[in-house]
C-alpha cells in the first residue's frame, strides 16, 4: 500500500474516456477486453460449494505512502457475483483485520454488464456529497476500490459507470457523468500483497506454500514468520519482475522446525533506502500451524 513510484496521495479516479490502454489491477499487465484481469487464481487449498464462485475483493490498508488497496479472495453466490461482491465491499466485510472499506454502508442492489460497461445502479440520493470525515483522497480511493473489485469479478477490463437517476450526477462529491477506469496499480495498490496463506487458515505438514504479488527492489520479496513479536523464520522469495507493475511471487517455506501454534506470515518489499523512503510496504496473514 519498494516505495519507489508511489505518491503521497491517491490519484484522481480516472474517467474511462482518458484511458487508452487497460491494465491489470494487481499485476499491471496490458490486457485485451477478452482476457482475464486477474493473474493469480484463488488461493491454494480454497474451495467453495458448487453454487458459489471465488472472486477478488479489494479493501484498504495502511502503507508508508498512506492508504492503498489490498486484495483478498472470497466466495460469493454464483448467480449474482457482482452485487454480492459489492455488498461485501460496502459493508467492509474483510477477513483480514488490517483491512477496511472506505465505503459507507450504501446499498447497491443492481449491477449490469452491457455494451462494454459495468453499470452500477445507486438507489436514492444518499452520499451525493462526501460524508463527514471522508477526504477527497478517500473518495477517489473508494471509487477505485469498487472499480478494481467489479473488474476482477467480471474478469474483464471494462469501465464502471455509476447511475443515479433523478438526482445529481455525483458520488462522494465526485462527478459520475463519465464512467471510471482503474487507476495504475502502482499508484493505488500496496506494493506487496499476500494471496496465500489466507487470514486465519490452518496449515498442516512441514511446508507452508506462500504466494502473492509485489513490486519490490530487484524483485526481492523478503518474508518473515513471527510468533508474537519474535521472528522465528525469515527468508525471501523472488518475484517474476519489478518496477513497472506488480508481479507474482511464490515460495515454499520449511516449517518443520516450528512447534504447532499461532503464527503470522509477513511479506515485505525490499527497502534499499534503509527507511528513508518511509520504510517497506508489508502485508500480514495470521495462520495456525497444526
Amino acid at each position: 500500500m519498494g516505495a519507489a513510484a508511489c505518491s503521497q496521495e491517491a490519484p484522481d479516479s480516472t474517467p474511462a474516456s482518458q484511458e487508452s490502454e487497460a491494465t491489470d489491477p494487481q499485476a499491471g499487465e496490458s490486457t485485451s477486453p477478452s482476457e482475464p484481469v486477474e493473474t493469480s487464481t484463488e488461493p491454494a487449498g480454497s474451495s467453495e460449494p458448487a453454487d458459489t464462485v471465488t472472486v477478488p475483493l479489494y479493501f484498504v490498508g495502511e502503507t508508508p505512502q498512506g492508504p492503498r488497496l489490498f486484495r483478498e479472495f472470497r466466495a460469493v453466490p454464483s448467480d449474482k457475483p457482482l452485487v454480492e461482491a459489492a455488498a461485501l465491499v460496502t459493508a467492509g466485510d474483510t477477513l483480514d483485520p488490517d483491512y477496511r472499506s472506505l465505503w459507507p454502508l450504501l446499498e447497491i442492489t443492481e449491477i449490469s454488464a452491457t455494451d462494454g460497461l459495468l453499470l452500477v445502479h445507486l438507489p436514492g440520493d444518499g452520499f451525493t456529497e462526501r460524508p463527514d470525515g471522508m477526504s477527497k483522497q478517500d473518495a477517489e480511493l473508494a471509487i477505485q476500490q469498487l472499480v478494481y473489485t467489479l473488474q476482477g469479478v467480471q474478469q474483464e477490463r471494462v469501465p464502471v459507470q455509476f447511475d443515479r437517476p433523478d438526482t445529481s450526477a455525483r458520488l462522494f462529491g465526485l462527478s459520475t457523468e463519465s464512467p471510471y477506469s482503474n487507476a495504475p496499480a502502482l499508484e493505488v495498490s500496496s506494493m506487496v500483497n499476500i494471496t496465500s496463506p489466507e487470514q486465519g487458515s490452518a496449515v498442516g505438514g512441514d511446508t507452508l506454500a506462500a504466494s502473492g504479488v509485489a513490486s519490490s527492489f530487484e524483485a526481492t520479496v523478503p518474508w518473515e514468520i513471527r510468533q508474537g513479536e519474535t521472528v522465528v523464520l525469515e527468508g525471501f522469495a523472488t518475484a517474476e519482475g519489478w518496477m513497472d507493475k506488480l508481479y507474482p511471487w511464490e515460495t515454499d517455506v520449511d516449517v518443520s522446525t516450528l512447534a504447532p501454534g499461532d503464527y503470522t506470515f509477513v511479506a515485505l518489499t525490499s527497502d534499499p533506502s534503509d527507511g528513508e523512503g518511509g520504510g517497506p510496504h508489508e502485508d500480514t496473514k495470521d495462520f495456525v500451524l497444526n
